[in-house]
């Protein structure tokens, strides 16, 4: 399959109309068309059930639409990484974060790994929620970060580093704040404080009575103001302020900080790093 093909079924496949897709292309719509027929008979199956009002993926389609955006991904990425790796002076390995999360072990690492006689310079990314395993997928990051179940390490390589339980953060002055532990469901329905909203992959909110968040720093300063609750994991203790409590939350899923990098990678200072993180 050429790319260029697979970039424009990926397009229409996400638009399901092929007027809609010319025009995010920047293409007329009959030669798109013609590509999309001639990737079908280079495969042999039919991806597109078309008549001349609808247009709708088959099962064979679906496939290719996963498995398209994970091929183009992987070719920006080398697209990226190859540009980096040719810059002078350019850091050796670029790892990515959420900011605020993992405030504990990431001086640990970053001071550990600096001790290693063959290590290369690290630039940190700092980035907001769920936004470091996407700088992973399209090469802007080497290594990243992610917590489980919150994201998603689907044909990533990884290692598990740490396994805490969660808190629920509200305000110091609430009520509840000197509970010894509460249950998830009535940590999740607090008069007054709703949950937060993150971002979906997609950029967008879920709906819901929450404020929109975007780091950890605007979801604390909200629970101050008394506009918003939060279950994080128990390491945010470490970054909360003087107004703000935390009280344990057992039955809430626990969180499971990962290292992870690309599969295909064959960087000895990724290597380094990944051992020096295994190790702490």
């Amino acid at each position: 399959m050429e790319t260029r093909e697979l970039r424009y079924f990926v397009a229409v496949a996400e638009e399901l109309h092929f007027g809609r897709a010319a025009r995010r292309l920047g293409i007329a719509q009959p030669p798109l068309s013609r590509a999309v027929r001639q990737l079908e008979r280079r495969l042999g199956v039919t991806l597109l059930d078309r008549d001349h009002r609808t247009v709708a993926l088959t099962p064979a389609g679906a496939v290719l639409l996963r498995e398209g955006r994970a091929a183009l991904d992987a070719v920006a990425a080398a697209d990226r990484r190859t540009r980096r790796a040719a810059v002078d002076g350019g850091p050796g390995l670029v790892l990515a974060t959420k900011a605020g999360a993992s405030s504990e072990l990431l001086p640990k690492l970053l001071d550990a790994y600096a001790a290693e006689p063959d290590a290369v310079a690290v630039e940190v990314l700092l980035c907001g929620i769920g936004e470091q395993e996407r700088l992973l997928r399209d090469g802007r990051a080497d290594v990243a970060l992610l917590h489980l179940p919150f994201d998603s390490t689907a044909g990533l390589d990884t290692e598990e580093l740490v396994t805490e339980q969660q808190v629920l953060v509200l305000p110091a002055a609430h009520p509840l704040a000197g509970r010894a532990h509460l249950r998830l469901a009535d940590a999740e329905a607090l008069p007054g404080l709703p949950m937060p909203r993150w971002p979906l992959p997609d950029g967008t909110y879920p709906e819901g009575p929450g404020p929109e968040v975007r780091d950890h720093a605007q979801l604390l300063q909200l629970i101050a103001l008394g506009r918003a609750a939060a279950v994080l994991p128990e390491s945010c203790r470490t970054l909360l302020r003087p107004d703000l409590a935390a009280v344990p939350v057992p039955d809430a899923p626990a969180v499971t900080t990962v290292i992870a990098w690309p599969p295909h990678s064959r960087s000895r200072a990724l290597a380094a790093l990944v051992r020096t993180a295994t190790r702490l």
